[in-house]
């Protein structure tokens, strides 16, 4: 008996295609709770999974300490980051009082400029003021309450990322042989050369980052020193950080910087931060970023951008930092599946595909 094949046309198989993903898309914005910790903690397993298995191997650990300690070490050097910013910062609150007068002084000039502007009076702009501070402060015990849970559920949401980057670490082996008996025996090189590209892909990506984060706040603390500017270090380490959002970090941390260099320089300096910021981000974004990362993560500015755009109506700030990763795995699959592959040249660009050879999992 001869099973005909149903040839469904372009349209019928596009409409599938949308309604699958808006039905994906609900069920991850669905799923935030839970999901998004887990992808944090997926990224960190597969970037910690070379210390652990040097630990594990070389110094014969058990892969219970091998993956807690791998752990340890990401948590440290995190942690020496927020150590460095939050030194910096101190030294920014220590110049408090000459802030304050800065700032103002730059009120009255505002002041001044809306009055001669917009014929506003300045008893009018303070009455304002006055009027929106007391209403600001009469829901203080709101707002305070606000923040409280914000930092808990922050708290609670990091906690959530190392467990689920230990438990993925210990279990990496059960989930390995898990995924490959899902499929059957035919498709098992397809799937093992799926694995071993995601593994590779995304820790390189992630690498790639924070080899450019270096660079960037490197470069930028260099320019500032030059320029003079008081919180040099402070101002490059914010670029540095911030230019790992992309598109979007890049105009934060322009806009601290200026309003940070606005309130301790002169308008002189504030002018030369700004050059300064979008040099480095024209530089990055056409030298740094294609050498660095965009070898490791072939996928086109427009799906980019629209990702990032999704990523954050979904998820808000994480959305935006998971939402090329989650789009690379979702290109590796597709590139690699017969049926998907105009899917996959469509997240990518125009070149040609070249399928990698097979290599061996290091998941022991």
């Amino acid at each position: 008996m001869t099973i005909k094949k149903i040839d469904i046309p372009f349209y019928e198989r596009f409409a599938l295609v949308i309604i699958g993903i808006v039905g994906i898309g609900y069920l991850i914005d669905a799923g935030k709770e839970i999901l998004d910790p887990l992808v944090f903690g997926f990224l960190f397993a597969i970037l910690l999974l070379p210390i652990a298995n040097f630990l594990e191997k070389k110094l014969r650990l058990p892969r219970s300490a091998s993956s807690f300690l791998s752990i340890i070490l990401l948590v440290a050097f995190i942690g020496c980051i927020v150590y460095l910013v939050s030194n910096q910062i101190s030294n920014l609150s220590g110049d408090w009082p000459m802030l304050k007068k800065q700032i103002a002084e730059s009120i009255e000039n505002i002041k001044h400029w809306l009055q001669y502007a917009f014929n506003i009076d300045t008893d009018e702009q303070t009455e304002y003021v006055t009027n929106t501070t007391r209403k600001i402060m009469s829901s203080g015990g709101a707002v305070i309450s606000t923040t409280f849970g914000a930092v808990s559920s922050l708290a609670l949401f990091y906690l959530f990322i190392i467990v689920f980057t230990f438990f993925i670490l210990f279990y990496r082996r059960l989930l390995y042989f898990f995924i490959l008996s899902v499929f059957s025996k035919e498709h098992e090189v397809v799937v093992k050369d799926i694995i071993l590209n995601i593994q590779n892909i995304l820790r390189q990506y992630i690498l790639g980052l924070l080899i450019e984060m270096v660079v960037v706040a490197g470069v930028a603390c260099a320019l500032f020193w030059i320029i003079g500017i008081k919180y040099a270090a402070l101002l490059g380490l914010l670029v540095g950080l911030f230019n790992i959002i992309p598109y979007l970090g890049i105009f934060t941390a322009l806009l601290l910087c200026v309003l940070i260099t606005f309130a301790t320089g002169s308008i002189n300096n504030v002018v030369w931060v700004g050059i300064s910021v979008i040099s480095i981000h024209a530089i990055d974004a056409n030298v740094l970023l294609p050498t660095i990362v965009g070898s490791k993560v072939r996928l086109n500015a427009l799906i980019t951008f629209l990702g990032i755009v999704l990523g954050e109506m979904i998820w808000g700030l994480s959305g935006m930092f998971l939402s090329i990763p989650v789009i690379a795995i979702a290109k590796i699959v597709m590139d690699r599946i017969e049926h998907l592959k105009p899917w996959g040249y469509l997240l990518g660009g125009d070149y040609e595909y070249k399928p990698s050879a097979e290599k061996k999992m290091k998941t022991e």
